[in-house]
């Protein structure tokens, strides 16, 4: 799905105005009632509301949805945070339609007018939109501040109050919400950790918007949804054997960190990968063979060198490098002797990534279309710090670009960076794949895919949804605390299960 950005997405409705052709005050209404479809599907009408509209157009989503509430009869307090004189026509018009369905708005005049709710009631926000400018300050700064202060379940509607929909959100005062509700596509800022904490889980709710402008629409940042995986995946296909999925070879773990190599190991055969061999140091070697006996087994010898450790690296369709794998001079030699004996893409991970940062002159030697999966800090040691979730995220795609590399920022929202300039926003996942060792598990899962075909950019995104996917499936049955990295290589087999689910049954063979 296509990010697009503030202009644009006014474009859009303007467009969707024009076109299909509908009043935009219908299209308030379509978006409404999205937001009044979801409220009731997940509050039971004994729930009471507190809704606060501001006077533009967000108000007036905020003002058809009290009237949609009533509807289905739910009890609410309605208020107009009146911080300017004049209201948007569409936000007037929905302000005549409550009153004459008989409910008082009361108007916010000034901070003593906001009166603290019931600890049952829950706040929807509906102040401001995609529209601000600039931050927020006078009676707007006043609400923002006191609906902060209020342990209340609080949802916004499109975007919380103040927060930028793209923008660099420095100085910006803005609600905290535990829910958005946004409209046809996520916004960039609720995509970035910075901003995007404060927006709690998000719900994109469609509204019907011109599909030919969508289509059109250009923009290097998109969101993985489950259409663009069914069009990656490909099912394993009868009269096939263990070479039609090709070798992989993962080269980890040093005295202290094998739990790294472990983890990546089992990810990488779990994956598919028709072979596995594991290179590690002599003090891994039995753990290796022990905890998985499906994968070859050989021991990075410091005198020799990988041609003779591994053979030809022409039997191998994808290598791996990094977890658990130290800082040590011998892990150095490893990560040279890899970089010079393999040639094309490979996956590189932890203190591969560490090594190359110490290194600078490593990165030039790196295959165009590899695979570096850094944590924030990791990136940053390699390319620098930046001020700020756009800066950094601009930093990205030009790394990416000017490198020809695929750059996984791994984060709440993991954003993979092609070397086309386009940015891909992970949507599955969740806090509890915050372990020690989930890292490991994507790096394995990654060179598993990479090994069976799949191209470079096909094995970043697959890879990274599979993994959350993993993950939101094993903390469903058993929690987010509780949820190990381990856990995540176990419900790999579900994640596949659910996405070829997905895929209508006369196209799960011979693609």
């Amino acid at each position: 799905m296509k990010v697009l950005l503030t202009e644009q997405i006014r474009a859009a409705d303007a467009y969707t105005i024009a076109h299909e052709p509908v009043a935009s005050i219908d299209l308030m209404e379509r978006a409404a009632r999205a937001c009044a479809e979801w409220l009731s599907e997940h509050f039971p009408t004994s729930i009471r509301f507190q809704i606060f509209c501001g006077m533009g157009n967000n108000g007036g989503d905020g003002l058809a949805i009290a009237r949609l509430l009533l509807q289905r009869g739910y009890a609410f307090k309605c208020h107009v945070i009146a911080y300017r004189s004049e209201y948007s026509p569409d936000c007037a018009t929905n302000l005549s339609r409550l009153k004459s369905a008989g409910i008082d708005v009361q108007m916010i005049q000034q901070k003593d007018d906001l009166h603290t709710p019931s600890a049952d009631e829950v706040l929807i926000d509906a102040v401001l939109g995609t529209g601000i400018h600039r931050p927020a300050d006078g009676l707007i700064a006043d609400y923002i501040e006191w609906i902060n202060s209020l342990p209340n379940t609080c949802i916004a509607i499109d975007l919380p109050s103040g927060m930028p929909a793209d923008g660099p959100a420095e100085g910006f005062r803005h609600v905290r919400a535990h829910f958005t509700l946004t409209f046809e596509n996520y916004k960039l800022n609720l995509l970035l950790p910075q901003t995007g904490k404060d927006a709690g889980k998000v719900y994109v709710l469609p509204i019907g918007l011109d599909r030919a402008f969508w289509d059109a629409a250009d923009t290097p940042y998109h969101t993985l949804d489950d259409t663009a995986i069914q069009q990656i995946y490909r099912p394993r296909q009868p009269f096939t054997h263990k070479g039609s999925y090709g070798h992989a070879v993962l080269i980890c773990g040093s005295k202290g960190k094998m739990g790294a190599a472990v983890l990546a190991t089992g990810a990488c055969l779990r994956s598919g990968a028709g072979l596995t061999t594991i290179c590690v140091p002599p003090e891994g070697y039995a753990i290796l063979q022990t905890t998985h006996p499906e994968a070859l087994c050989t021991i990075l010898d410091p005198v020799s060198n990988l041609s003779e450790t591994l053979g030809n690296a022409e039997r191998y369709r994808a290598v791996g490098i990094g977890p658990g794998l130290s800082t040590s001079s011998l892990s150095l030699h490893m990560l040279q002797q890899t970089l010079d004996w393999y040639r094309r893409p490979m996956v590189l991970d932890a203190d591969a990534l560490n090594l190359i940062a110490q290194h600078p002159q490593l990165l030039h030697k790196v295959p165009p279309h590899s695979l570096l999966t850094p944590h924030p800090r990791e990136f940053e040691r390699l390319f620098g710090p930046t001020a700020n979730d756009q800066e950094r995220l601009g930093l990205l795609r030009h790394k990416a670009q000017e490198r020809q590399l695929i750059i996984i920022l791994k984060d709440h929202h993991s954003c993979i960076a092609l070397p086309d300039g386009n940015c891909y926003f992970n949507t599955t996942g969740n806090p509890g794949m915050a372990t020690g060792g989930s890292g490991d598990v994507l790096t394995g899962l990654l060179v598993g895919l990479l090994a069976q075909g799949y191209m470079p950019h096909e094995t970043a995104l697959l890879g990274v949804y599979l993994h959350g996917l993993a993950g939101d499936i094993a903390a469903a049955q058993l929690s987010e605390e509780a949820l190990l990295a381990g856990d995540i290589t176990a419900f790999i087999g579900k994640a596949f299960q659910t996405i070829r689910s997905q895929i209508p049954p006369h196209r799960r063979y011979f693609r």
